[in-house]
């Protein structure tokens, strides 16, 4: 039997980006943005991507259009919700619940879900889905990312320098230092 052809299995793989909360990291810790064609690209390996989703929180007075579009054509299904604002002036609009109930109701069509989020809120989604057989594999900045998620992953990505553009905005002007 030494000749039997060797039947390759290609992963089915779902990548599920916290869009908020890898914003706020790039632009803190690295005054940058992701590129998130090479996070796609790195994330996604040589398996069968089957569901792409960024899931972002619109600002009323910031048009995000340019960088939903550029998403969309990139691949990623796109889920957007209003910041809602409350009576006392703070603000609410994460996606925690969403990314958990979507990652939830796919996971029996998958063998791997990319998590690409640092908030360790999402800890026991993923221990829930580690126990139903999933690979779970979080995708973020080191500096921003809660312990606990990086030990509850099957496998830990800390994204690096070469996913990351410079956004000149972001960069402090010294030319009055």
């Amino acid at each position: 039997m030494p000749n039997e052809p060797v039947t390759m299995f290609k992963q089915r793989m779902g990548i599920f980006v916290d869009v908020q909360n890898m914003f706020y990291s790039a632009k803190a810790l690295h005054q940058s943005k992701i590129d998130y064609s090479k996070l796609l690209q790195a994330a996604v390996e040589k398996r069968e991507l089957i569901r792409a989703v960024a899931y972002a929180v619109h600002k009323p007075d910031v048009d995000q259009s340019g960088f939903t579009d550029a998403l969309k054509r990139l691949g990623y299904e796109i889920k957007t919700k209003e910041l809602r604002l409350r009576p006392d002036g703070t603000a609410k609009g994460d996606w925690d619940m969403g990314i958990a109930i979507d990652t939830i109701a796919i996971a029996p069509k998958l063998d791997t879900i990319v998590l690409v989020s640092g908030d360790g809120d999402f800890v026991p989604l993923v221990e829930m889905l580690k126990a139903h057989g999933c690979r779970v594999e979080v995708v973020s900045f080191r500096k921003s990312t809660a312990v606990e998620l990086i030990e509850a992953s099957t496998k830990y990505t800390a994204i690096e320098e070469s996913m990351l553009f410079k956004e000149k905005k972001f960069v402090k002007n010294d030319s009055n230092s």
